[in-house]
């Protein structure tokens, strides 16, 4: 466990200035956005494949604004209210080409003095059943990705070991990391989580892949739940959740009692797949504690650190890390009492200080 846990998170300086690390978004979506166009109404979709369908219809459509155009005006957003780094899902696909990823790293580098990108390359689409997508994913990394993603090897690919074999294979090959979407339920979801396990620590990854949603993790009804999260805990895994509407989230207090880090992202922000979101990861911190039942102040701080320092570390932002008192040259500052009352009423940063000064976008 890091000493991040132990550290404070916020300080009030005598004026009441609150002063807190940047935040981290560590599970983002920037090139399904329609943020800053016109307003988008969706379709329903009754399963994750209506999702995925919808999704892809959309981005073929997009001929108002580029990838960059739409990743930059988030991402500016994101960075005003107080973010400093985040993990970008971007998807990758014989639909679609590299272009996704070429977009938003030529956003990221317009914001490079304010925020830090991690490119994953994304098999939104399939993997094993999209041939021509994992040679694709293996490009990127020279293209501008970052990570090596996965989605729902069973359920989606159809193929639990065939995805695995493929993603880990890349990832070892380019020495990069994993992070992998797990969207299923129950006790196969979870038999597949362990596998994901047994193969981190088998290839020497620990501390270097992520599982994103997991939601099978959240269920306690689960009579392999305990044994899932030590062998998660054993092999380093964090989890990503987004608090996000009806989906489940986890039980803070058992994953922390297990040893399994969380990290903590807005995953797509006014996208095909969902109206909401703004970018925001003070609101987005909000919602993790109003989501997980927060109530004490420790309990509503510890969501702010995970949307802070613990994102930090998952990403490897040392100038978040260093973060040490109300002068840091990296600094987010509010009006607030607390850390607890700065989740619960999430106000918008009065500045955000990067290298000492106060960003000017």
């Amino acid at each position: 466990m890091s000493d991040a846990v132990n550290r404070p998170v916020a300080f009030r300086r005598e004026d009441g200035t609150l002063v807190t690390p940047g935040f981290v978004n560590g599970h983002v979506h920037p090139d399904k956005t329609t943020w800053g166009g016109p307003w988008l109404s969706r379709k329903a979709a009754p399963q994750l494949k209506d999702f995925i369908a919808n999704d892809l219809e959309l981005q073929l459509g997009f001929t108002e604004q580029s990838v960059e155009e739409r990743s930059y005006d988030l991402m500016r957003h994101a960075v005003e209210n107080g973010a400093m780094a985040l993990r970008a899902h971007v998807d990758v696909g014989t639909q679609i080409g590299l272009k996704n990823v070429h977009g938003v790293r030529a956003a990221a580098e317009r914001l490079a003095p304010y925020l830090k990108v991690q490119i994953v390359a994304f098999p939104q689409f399939g993997l094993l059943t999209n041939p021509g997508t994992l040679d694709l994913m293996e490009a990127s990394l020279g293209e501008g990705a970052d990570l090596v993603g996965g989605i729902d090897p069973q359920s989606l690919d159809g193929d639990l070991h065939g995805h695995l074999d493929a993603v880990f294979g890349v990832a070892g090959k380019h020495d990069r990391d994993l992070d992998i979407h797990l969207h299923d339920m129950g006790s196969e979801a979870l038999g597949q989580l362990r596998e994901i396990a047994r193969r981190t620590v088998a290839e020497g990854l620990q501390g270097r892949v992520t599982v994103g949603h997991a939601f099978a993790l959240c269920d306690t009804e689960e009579p392999d739940l305990g044994r899932t999260l030590d062998a998660l805990a054993d092999a380093g895994i964090w989890m990503a959740t987004c608090a996000l509407g009806a989906d489940p989230v986890p039980v803070l207090d058992l994953l922390e009692a297990h040893g399994v880090r969380v990290a903590l992202g807005s995953d797509g922000v006014r996208d095909s797949w969902s109206p909401y979101g703004n970018g925001s990861m003070v609101d987005r911190t909000h919602l993790l504690g109003y989501r997980t039942g927060a109530m004490t102040d420790a309990e509503l701080e510890r969501c702010l650190r995970i949307a802070t320092l613990d994102g930090a570390e998952l990403l490897g932002v040392q100038e978040i890390l260093d973060f040490s008192g109300p002068d840091a040259a990296h600094r987010v500052e509010f009006q607030a009492e607390s850390a607890a009352q700065l989740v619960v009423d999430r106000p918008a940063p009065l500045r955000v200080v990067r290298n000492g000064a106060a960003i000017a976008l």
